[in-house]
């Protein structure tokens, strides 16, 4: 066996199941924001991608991540459903097991997908969302996160992302604006938040579950665990707040559901900077999420865009504009692993930045689409009208969330 860190393999079981946290948090944060009649509909999305992920990632997809490379975008099958791995397989992060490399990834697989199905909220039937789910994960989420963090071209060339900026964010967040143009906009006016508290329930979660996806990512304990840790929460404290006062003064009150997507909005853009800037730039970086992710929610409803729970506007703007200011902000004297970023005199970091996130929205968005398009060949997408005044809780699984 390879030498054991048990302080490290211990503090990385324990961030896997930080994140493995999320996803029931997301399920609650999005349970809340639908109205009665959708709750178990919307919920029972991100479940299943606890079971249905987990049985993808054992049988290839931590192989088609992690091992190998073909041409630089995604792996092989060297590894599927873990073949060969032992107690002495090395791992990617020396005194670790593999086995733990292996959980701590599939939870990020888990959580992402789950992400979208905020955005068609109410309106796609389960069959068809169980064939997006399998294809995105194969042909979108995949590739991503072995060009990135599996030693594939975009790594190689440079580009970083701590924890999921473009791999998780970004990708889900242009995947939900694809979903939300396909599907087109619900039929039947839903009633909005049912459940509030609910909603803050799951904040709750995901804020705490955070810690483990930022301050994890960095795969031990040092002092770049730490300041990832500490600007998770700096950012994440001053987009809410920044949320919260400029809902206020634009809409002359101060908003619950405001300050606690706020919070989410400053997780989600300092996801990809976490480990590679100082906390002032993590107190900037949730200043202008607050502002930014705020105003694409603004621009969306004036598109009319029907993004049910603000997925667009929260994840895939947050992500995406962490990833840029990542490229701003970045600086070695607080991760010598990175990358010192443009205020540093590093414009070329910038640019790789920009051309990853520019790629990455590209393909997301596309296939997302065309991908949409293919599986309502063979099961409608979108569900009948009946079904959405009826409510998916009781036209799709016969099932109610309340007995009254």
């Amino acid at each position: 066996m390879p030498n054991l860190d048990t302080g490290n393999t211990a503090f990385m079981l324990l961030c896997s199941s930080l994140v493995m946290l999320m996803t029931p948090g997301l399920a609650f944060f999005y349970g809340g924001l639908v109205s009665r009649k959708n709750v178990l509909a919307i919920m029972m999305q991100s479940y299943v991608s606890m079971g249905w992920t987990t049985v993808i990632w054992f049988a290839f997809g931590y192989s088609l991540c992690f091992s190998g490379d073909v041409g630089g975008v995604i792996g092989n099958f060297d590894l599927a459903f873990l073949r060969g791995v032992t107690l002495a397989t090395p791992s990617p992060t020396p005194g670790i097991p593999l086995y733990v490399h292996i959980a701590y990834q599939m939870m990020f697989a888990i959580i992402t997908p789950a992400l979208i199905t905020g955005a068609f909220a109410n309106r796609v039937s389960f069959k068809a969302y169980m064939a997006f789910l399998t294809l995105w994960l194969v042909f979108v989420y995949f590739p991503f996160v072995h060009m990135v963090w599996g030693g594939g071209i975009l790594q190689r060339w440079g580009v970083l992302d701590f924890a999921g900026g473009i791999v998780v964010h970004n990708i889900a967040g242009m995947a939900a604006l694809a979903s939300i143009l396909y599907v087109g906009r619900r039929r039947v006016t839903d009633s909005g938040a049912h459940n509030i508290p609910l909603v803050a329930l799951g904040t709750g979660l995901l804020w705490f579950g955070w810690y483990g996806f930022n301050a994890g990512s960095e795969f031990r304990v040092d002092s770049v665990t730490a300041i990832a840790f500490l600007n998770t929460d700096v950012a994440a404290s001053f987009a809410a707040v920044t949320w919260l006062a400029v809902g206020w003064w634009l809409e002359k009150r101060p908003s619950f559901v405001g300050l606690l997507t706020g919070a989410v909005a400053g997780l989600a853009t300092i996801t990809p900077a976490a480990g590679y800037v100082s906390p002032m730039a993590a107190m900037i970086i949730g200043i202008i999420a607050g502002v930014v992710c705020y105003l694409a929610v603004e621009l969306k409803n004036r598109l009319r865009w029907d993004d049910a729970l603000d997925v667009w506007g929260v994840h895939g703007v947050g992500g995406g504009l962490g990833t840029l200011l990542l490229g701003i902000f970045a600086s070695t004297a607080f991760n010598p692993a990175g990358a010192d970023g443009l205020i540093a005199g590093n414009g070329i970091f910038l640019y790789k930045q920009f051309a990853a996130l520019a790629g990455s929205s590209i393909w997301a968005f596309s296939f997302t689409y065309a991908m949409l398009w293919f599986i309502d060949l063979f099961t409608p997408v979108k569900v009948m009208q009946a079904a959405e005044e009826n409510g998916l809780d009781i036209a799709l699984h016969g099932e109610t969330a309340y007995l009254k």
